[in-house]
């Protein structure tokens, strides 16, 4: 069993260059069915629905390093039961990833905008109410993910979320087992646990946040294993 004191990220085979594009698609159908099933996209849609009432008008959502997009995607059905208006935008560097994501948006009739944007090296656009990251930040070195939080603090919306696994024992076990149940993809068998040892603490999280100036973000924990970043722009 691995040690889980401390961070310890290894490289993923999702993450790797030139992997082949069938067996990657294979993998982010896979982690898309993980997602649904641990409600990845509710955590992100409680905060989103209670700022849109706040402000009583539609609401500009960026989801970056979407992956599969199927974050953004049921957010949006999330809105469209509510009958409340989004603009839904999501950007991948991935080539591979954007293709999935345009086709399963098509396919589900959704106006979501999927664009090309390495989220580590270009601005955000300045445009978005919120800005959202879901199950991306545990990919990154420490200065990495300061620098992917500095830059959503940069283009300015009103609020930020970050969504990502919480490293504990409990949360390795189910991530090994619902891997192997829930997806015959073995990237994701050997990624899906190999996530949860680089995944930061919610006090490593909460630390992250002061360090990158988001100052008054709270980190609380969601369910499964989870902890949600909040933060809310003071201007």
């Amino acid at each position: 069993m691995p040690s889980l004191k401390t961070r310890q990220r290894e490289p993923e085979i999702m993450d790797q260059a030139g992997l082949d594009p069938g067996r990657h698609q294979h993998a982010l159908c896979g982690l898309a069915r993980i997602n649904t099933l641990s409600g990845s996209a509710g955590i992100c849609w409680r905060p989103i629905r209670a700022l849109a009432k706040e402000l009583g008008r539609p609401l500009r959502v960026l989801d970056v390093a979407t992956g599969a997009g199927d974050v953004p995607l049921k957010v949006w059905r999330m809105a469209e039961r509510k009958r409340i208006p989004l603009t839904i935008e999501a950007c991948d560097r991935s080539e591979t990833a954007l293709t999935y994501a345009r086709a399963e948006a098509e396919a589900r009739h959704a106006p979501i905008r999927f664009f090309a944007l390495d989220a580590l090296a270009d601005p955000l656009p300045l445009d978005f109410d919120v800005i959202c990251c879901s199950l991306f930040l545990h990919h990154l070195e420490e200065d990495e993910a300061l620098a992917l939080l500095g830059r959503m603090k940069q283009a300015a919306p009103r609020l930020i979320l970050v969504n990502d696994l919480r490293r504990s024992w409990l949360g390795w076990l189910i991530a090994w087992l619902g891997c192997r149940v829930l997806t015959r993809s073995p990237i994701v068998h050997v990624d899906g646990p190999l996530s949860v040892r680089a995944a930061f603490t919610v006090a490593e999280a909460k630390g992250l946040a002061e360090k990158a100036g988001l100052c008054g973000a709270t980190v609380k924990r969601r369910w499964p294993w989870r902890w949600l970043l909040t933060w809310r722009n003071p201007d």
